[in-house]
């Protein structure tokens, strides 16, 4: 069964670009998994390659070749191999991550004759550039989906061209087979955000003023005098302040089921300190935090040039101190990815801090988009964004888990 809005699809998307964009949830994407059949059956046999394109080539397989096991079996849609190739309907397709153009370049040269795009608007620019000159046959068809972002973005100038294109908005109302109380817990989720307009309504917004506006707006809600139940998890985010001597330690709790998030902790480090200082600094929180909790699993360093420096030093020490914790790189992922992490739980009432770390409240109550670019937190000192960081690197190597427990 097909809603109103993918039987419009099947029935009008022939053009050489065809393009779904708009909200979560919408059905944009499930078509796909009976039209990438479709286009392949299409041109069996003929010159060109097949490629599939998605942001990483982990999404690709989550977002993409799973599902479509899911429905046609693996003998039909195999996994994607070692040499970036997967089998799908009896033909070799390509299938790469999109985030950054040298992956493309693998495969330089021949012309696609095929290619579906995932979470188009997360690629690299010139990924989609180089795409364009070698869909370059008659028979040449993209098909893609993505959520908004904001109206000045690369790809919606692209949408706004004069190229061969067939697009479709989708709004979540457009999926009439999404629960009510799916449909309800979603609003809920995003209102009050930039995220709304864009995974809801489907539309291209720009993201400006306060960020975390449910938080600045109700922040009460959010600040606990303790924790009132077992945390399983307990983890440092360390920010060293890109080189402006502002060094933060950030100490997260995720409770059982990654169901709820607590900031535990927090140590402002706003002098100049040489890395014995800083050493003691963090062992002297790190106990402060173990003490408290009865452990600290974790600690997600910043890296970069001093940053990998301090961080080698921090493991040794931590060895010599024999704590038992694990100090490692952060997963930094996209700011946009850990703002929308850090909205989502906020608006599902899963994050909490603990009254007593005012920095980091105040943090999240003045944090602002920044007017003069698209999509981008304010960094200019008038706001403790090396706070927000540090608790950032604290749980997103945990992002998948926290963002699905809900769903």
């Amino acid at each position: 069964m097909f809603s109103t809005k993918q039987r419009e699809f099947l029935d009008n998307a022939n053009r050489r670009w065809n393009v779904k964009y708009g909200a979560t949830r919408s059905g944009k994407t499930y078509l796909d998994y009976y039209v990438i059949p479709k286009r392949i059956r299409n041109v069996k046999g003929k010159p060109g390659l097949i490629v599939i394109l998605g942001n990483t080539k982990g999404t690709l397989q989550r977002n993409v070749i799973e599902p479509l096991q899911d429905i046609w079996g693996t003998e039909l849609v195999s996994d994607i191999k070692s040499d970036n190739t997967a089998l799908l309907f009896g033909e070799k397709c390509y299938c790469l991550g999109a985030d950054n153009k040298k992956h493309i370049n693998k495969i330089r040269g021949p012309s696609f004759k095929y290619c579906y795009g995932d979470e188009v608007a997360t690629w690299d620019e010139g990924v989609f550039q180089m795409l364009k000159s070698r869909l370059d046959k008659a028979y040449s068809k993209f098909d893609g989906t993505c959520n908004p972002e904001g109206p000045s973005h690369w790809f919606k100038k692209f949408l706004d061209s004069d190229a061969d294109i067939f697009q479709q908005k989708y709004t979540l109302y457009d999926n009439p087979f999404l629960a009510k109380e799916v449909l309800q817990s979603l609003e809920t989720e995003y209102r009050g955000t930039v995220f709304f307009d864009r995974y809801i309504l489907g539309d291209w917004k720009a993201a400006e003023g306060t960020i975390y506006m449910l938080f600045a707006d109700e922040t009460e809600k959010f600040l606990v005098n303790k924790v009132n139940e077992q945390l399983a998890i307990v983890t440092i985010g360390v920010d060293y302040g890109a080189g402006k001597s502002k060094i933060k330690f950030v100490a997260s709790g995720i409770t059982y089921n990654f169901r709820n998030v607590y900031v535990l902790d927090e140590m402002d480090l706003t002098g100049v300190y040489d890395p014995e200082q800083i050493y003691e600094k963090f062992i002297e929180f790190y106990k402060r935090v173990y003490d408290k909790y009865d452990k600290c699993q974790y600690t997600f360093c910043d890296y970069g040039a001093l940053g990998n420096v301090i961080t080698l030093g921090l493991i040794r020490r931590c060895q010599k101190e024999r704590l038992p914790v694990q100090v490692v790189d952060c997963e930094k992922g996209l700011i946009n990815d850990r703002i929308f992490l850090s909205s989502t739980l906020m608006a599902q009432k899963r994050f909490f801090i603990l009254r007593k770390n005012t920095i980091i409240t105040k943090a999240f109550q003045d944090a602002l988009w920044n007017s003069k670019s698209q999509d981008e937190r304010l960094d200019d000192g008038t706001t403790d964004i090396d706070s927000l960081d540090a608790f950032e690197y604290s749980i997103n190597s945990f992002y998948e888990n926290l963002i699905n427990s809900r769903r």
